[in-house]
């Protein structure tokens, strides 16, 4: 599963979301979806807005972390 660590990303940089959202100019509600790991997708034009803004790389947000098979 990917991880969003989106929120790591915006504590370093100490950046609140409805920052985030205005320098990316997407929706509040829209960003806390992917910021709670609730997206299904993200465009590549979203991620590399929001790399810009945090001045990071997509590996700094994103995240594989394989499941747990029972």
């Amino acid at each position: 599963m990917i991880v969003v660590n989106l929120d790591v990303m915006m504590a370093k940089r100490k950046m609140t979301l409805s920052q985030l959202a205005e320098r990316v100019d997407i929706t509040l509600a829209n960003l806390s979806i992917l910021k709670n790991n609730k997206a299904k997708a993200v465009r590549f034009t979203t991620l590399e807005a929001i790399c810009a803004a945090l001045d990071c790389q997509p590996g700094d947000i994103l995240e594989y972390v394989p499941e747990e098979t029972p």
